[in-house]
């Protein structure tokens, strides 16, 4: 390109459209988007020719690769006035604009609004709200798209099982499987490669692995994606065997990717010195330069050996400025091990960063400080979180059955079936009295009553949720459950022993790992 630039400031003056479109576009499409913009300004400023038809496709595309929603606007309204709003390829550029962008709501106001709704329209909506945190309303216009009788192809079908891999829509995602194979879509390596992690993250390793044995074209995304997905499901062993058999493979490279599962795996299996190994080899055989990610991994790797001394004294050894991720991370593993005076600390660092207002931060110390029956704290911390506007964020939880997914809410009894599923929920709690259950109440950080404590954890989503599944599904049959924050060492009790007196495998997904009970244990033993 910088020849081509060259070239183009010996010509006195430009005053052909062609030239101008064609070195945006160039830039453009060797991903120098901030030099696409600079030379449209340029071209504006010299007034030596107006933009055309083809100018704004490229130019809006620069402004969606910089996810710049303002000169997106600004943009947008230029192009109203130049009268190309109409055409359908400027359409679609200003829709995937704002997407990229995060705007969904004018993304859907400019697909709303257009006349004729090609497929790449469709696309991009879908994939708008699949990347920004609405997967159901992607599910939605899915089901309205094949309902117009427009067939999907293969970027349908990555945004698609995105958004139910978010939402944990195995039924859903099955049916976009069985399309895939009856259009011939399978063979295809990159919707391979999402539909496994799909698999993976929807906690079905088996699927996951069978998927991988089938796949005849392998590249080190479908290697790493399975790495990752055993790594979060529980089965660091089975991630870091993986592993050895990539390494094996010629012409496979691990990426950085690649060892933020294997460090994860090694943590949530308690493999301390075999982590600090993988992180030895990353930097020094495979010439990786640890991220942020990977310092974090080994952070959290002493810090659930219970070394949260030495996680604090890596912490501050580290090259570069810890994140709040790292200080969250050793904030949670205090509360756990129940250092208050480091937890302070941690609070105290993430305070001077981007984010004071957390809620998940106040929780963490107020669970803490309720634990060890510091009610005084615990109040000074609620005080906290009124005086600076936090509220703490709401426990949902998501569960599929049929074509439909569900969300409940802590004491949801906006559900039709609300009567029967509360029902279920008192028969759950008697049985599981009856098996020894006794309710933990210092996940209740208030100074109340043992009684009322008891009943407030009982009302958990995630408890509301299993009572549904237990309602409206077939005995034995498994029970997968999505749930927005961590999961509570109440419900982690709770479902453990649902699953050995219902007879039922339940997989919970929660904020930072898949627990899968099954028989009165779960696969994180204990620790997550």
């Amino acid at each position: 390109m910088s020849y081509a630039h060259k070239v183009f400031t010996k010509i006195e003056k430009p005053i052909n459209v062609f030239i101008w479109n064609t070195l945006i576009r160039g830039y453009n499409e060797t991903g120098d988007s901030v030099s696409a913009l600079s030379l449209y300004r340029e071209m504006r400023v010299s007034g030596l020719v107006e933009p055309d038809t083809h100018t704004y496709p490229f130019l809006l595309k620069a402004v969606a690769k910089v996810a710049d929603v303002r000169l997106g606007e600004t943009i947008h309204s230029v192009v109203i006035r130049s009268g190309f709003g109409w055409l359908i390829f400027a359409q679609n550029s200003l829709l995937h604009l704002y997407a990229n962008c995060g705007d969904v709501a004018s993304a859907y106001k400019v697909f709303d609004e257009m006349p004729v709704k090609d497929l790449v329209a469709w696309n991009s909506v879908i994939n708008g709200f699949a990347e920004n945190g609405e997967p159901n309303q992607a599910l939605a216009l899915y089901n309205e798209m094949v309902s117009k009788g427009i067939k999907p192809d293969g970027f349908t079908i990555v945004s698609l099982l995105s958004a139910c891999a978010k939402i944990g829509a195995l039924t859903l995602g099955k049916r976009v499987h069985v399309y895939m194979i009856k259009v011939g879509l399978t063979g295809n390596l990159h919707s391979s490669n999402v539909l496994l992690d799909f698999y993976a993250r929807c906690g079905r390793v088996e699927e996951a692995k069978t998927l991988f044995d089938e796949m005849v074209d392998k590249n080190s995304v479908s290697w790493t994606s399975l790495i990752v997905g055993l790594a979060v499901n529980g089965f660091g062993k089975e991630a870091i065997e993986l592993f050895k058999d990539m390494e094996s493979e010629e012409g496979l490279l691990p990426c950085e990717i690649t060892f933020v599962g294997i460090l994860y795996a090694c943590s949530h299996c308690g493999m301390v010195d075999e982590g600090f190994e993988y992180f030895r080899r990353m930097r020094e055989e495979y010439k990786i330069e640890p991220r942020i990610e990977h310092f974090g991994c080994m952070v959290d790797l002493l810090a659930r050996a219970g070394e949260v001394k030495k996680a604090y004294e890596y912490i501050t050894k580290m090259p570069m400025q810890p994140n709040v991720v790292i200080w969250r991370t050793l904030l949670g593993a205090c509360t756990v091990h129940g250092d208050s005076d480091l937890a302070e600390l941690a609070r105290i660092k993430i305070l001077q960063l981007e984010e004071p207002n957390h809620s998940g931060d106040y929780v963490l110390l107020s669970n803490m400080y309720a634990s060890e029956q510091r009610w005084t704290d615990v109040q000074k911390i609620r005080r906290k979180m009124l005086e600076d506007g936090v509220r703490k964020v709401p426990g949902h939880s998501l569960v599929e059955v049929g074509n439909r997914v569900h969300e409940f809410l802590m004491g949801d009894k906006s559900h039709p079936q609300s009567e029967l599923i509360y029902a279920k929920l008192k028969e759950m709690s008697d049985r599981l009295r009856l098996e020894g259950y006794v309710p933990q109440i210092s996940n209740v950080y208030v100074d109340v009553e043992e009684e009322e404590k008891e009943n407030a954890l009982v009302y958990h989503s995630e408890k509301i949720a299993i009572a549904f599944m237990l309602i409206s599904t077939p005995e034995r049959s498994p029970i997968r459950v999505v749930k927005n924050l961590r999961v509570c060492a109440d419900c982690h009790l709770a479902i453990k022993l649902v699953s050995k007196v219902y007879g039922r495998e339940i997989v919970v997904r929660d904020r930072s790992r898949f627990h899968h009970f099954k028989d009165g244990s779960c696969s994180c033993q204990d620790y997550w």
